[in-house]
């Protein structure tokens, strides 16, 4: 091979290996300007603006005139017909399904309420029944979709995709999640715990978005956490990091389903929380206690606000070991507002002291109920190969020149 051929060649590499980096970056985000591209990326605007010309005629980008900072920039996405992606989030008592495409957008969804202690048999053949559903509603088949995103409020082994830890969901231990869906829909599937989705979503596209080290707190049936360290969630061994629900925090306390005693769930769960207003105010579901706190209930907003003030104090040493920029907090109970997040809020700093001149900060999850089921949909999305071939001249002159 001659010289100037080899040289050719390490520029075609240079200029693919960048495409691919362009590629991805907007993948991640769902969309970005160029300048922001050139900026994620290292790259020089010059060099960014020609791989979008090149992506763009090649059909796998689509770019849309916008504004930033009262400018006009041009905003770059992946083309829809690069295909679509399913997010879905299975909780103890609901399921939401959304159809989306590389941009993050939804453009159908649905959502189903489901019983207590609902079996994963019943409730993954409605997943596949909503798909198909959602498909038909859009006018698109299986063969669109790139994949599926599953989210559960329990920790997945990210190698597996099954529940890693046996007791929290009954009749879910031994199923593995993402076989059975593959199967179902003939599509690949990735499955992941419910808070380690919120955190990608609000991390990538909600309130954590500026922050390369983050906590998304969701608070719901149960607690659990999702950490974003340098822009990647932190799963640990077995993917139970972040698993805050099962942490002791009462000596002694009330048996846990996890097999511990006195867990935080135990104090602040679905079923805590309902226990101790079951004499005032009879049986009540959790979207009962959000509506009644909104609505002014002074007791209930008084249990929310405990509630608030005990996750605080366990947030506060995750922010000790962290050290995380933001705490986002998502989940049912986040509906409440004000209500669970300012003693929350106030717990959190009040343990976490090591640096007076940047407060903890505590803010509500930006995407709301929908932070999971983004999340599922992102995590689709990025784990999902997209098709990149683009010939330019150069291109050519290398392959006469190796030739």
């Amino acid at each position: 091979m001659s010289r100037r051929a080899a040289a050719a060649g390490s520029q075609s590499s240079l200029r693919e290996a960048n495409r691919l980096l362009v590629v991805e970056t907007v993948k991640r985000y769902g969309g970005l300007t160029q300048v922001e591209l050139a900026t994620a990326t290292g790259l020089s605007q010059a060099t960014v603006s020609t791989i979008v010309r090149e992506l763009l005629a090649a059909g796998v980008v689509d770019t849309a005139n916008t504004t930033r900072s009262g400018r006009r920039a041009q905003m770059v996405t992946l083309a829809r017909r690069v295909g679509l992606a399913v997010g879905v989030h299975v909780g103890h008592r609901s399921m939401r399904v959304v159809l989306g495409d590389f941009t993050h957008e939804v453009i159908a969804e649905q959502s189903l309420p489901l019983p207590s202690g609902h079996r994963a048999d019943t409730s993954l053949d409605r997943v596949a029944l909503l798909v198909v559903d959602l498909l038909e509603r859009v006018g698109a088949t299986l063969d669109d979709v790139v994949g599926l995103g599953v989210g559960v409020p329990v920790p997945v082994d990210s190698s597996t995709g099954m529940v890693s830890v046996a007791g929290l969901m009954p009749g879910w231990d031994d199923v593995h999640v993402g076989q059975v869906l593959s199967k179902r829909l003939g599509l690949p599937v990735y499955v992941d715990n419910d808070a380690n989705l919120g955190a990608i979503a609000e991390s990538t596209l909600g309130a954590a978005r500026e922050h390369d080290d983050s906590l998304y707190v969701r608070v719901s049936h149960g607690v659990g956490a999702g950490i974003v360290i340098g822009g990647h969630v932190h799963r640990g061994a077995g993917g139970t990091a972040g698993a805050i629900g099962h942490l002791p925090v009462e000596f002694p306390g009330e048996p846990c389903r996890c097999g511990n005693d006195g867990c935080l769930d135990t104090v602040v769960g679905a079923q805590a929380l309902l226990g101790r207003l079951r004499n005032s105010h009879g049986v009540l579901a959790l979207r009962d206690v959000v509506q009644r706190t909104n609505d002014g209930d002074q007791r209930c907003a008084q249990v929310v606000a405990e509630a608030g003030t005990a996750i605080g104090r366990v947030v506060a040493g995750l922010g000790v070991a962290v050290n995380p920029q933001v705490v986002v907090v998502g989940g049912e109970l986040a509906d409440t507002g004000e209500v669970l997040l300012r003693p929350l809020r106030e717990a959190a700093r009040r343990k976490v002291r090591l640096n007076p001149f940047v407060p903890l900060e505590v803010v509500a999850a930006a995407l709301g109920s929908r932070a999971e089921v983004i999340g599922a949909l992102a995590l689709a999305l990025r784990s999902t190969d997209v098709p990149l071939r683009v010939d330019t001249d150069e291109d050519v002159d290398a392959a006469a020149g190796t030739a």
